[in-house]
């Protein structure tokens, strides 16, 4: 695997991005994207990174997607099992 580097203010500028402005043809689909499910977890990140581009800001099909985490502990399995139980 290539050498990636995503440093913490290569991240800021990532998240940053205006969904409003951003060219939608420069964004990666993210249906095309290949997990090695093989790899350690902290590869599997960089790899995903390196295919994605940002990780903030992408396509699923003709939709640009922009998302946002908030800084805490919880995970996205723990948020959809507590959404789950309220339905």
């Amino acid at each position: 695997m290539e050498d990636f580097d995503v440093t913490q203010m290569n991240l800021e500028d990532l998240r940053q991005v205006d969904i409003r402005t951003v060219n939608p043809d420069s964004l990666v689909d993210i249906n095309d994207i290949k997990i090695n499910t093989n790899l350690p977890r902290e590869e599997r990140i960089v790899d995903f990174i390196r295919q994605i581009g940002n990780p903030y800001c992408f396509r699923c099909g003709k939709v640009v997607v922009k998302i946002s985490f908030k800084d805490t502990d919880v995970t996205m399995e723990e948020r959809m099992e507590n959404l789950l139980r309220m339905i």
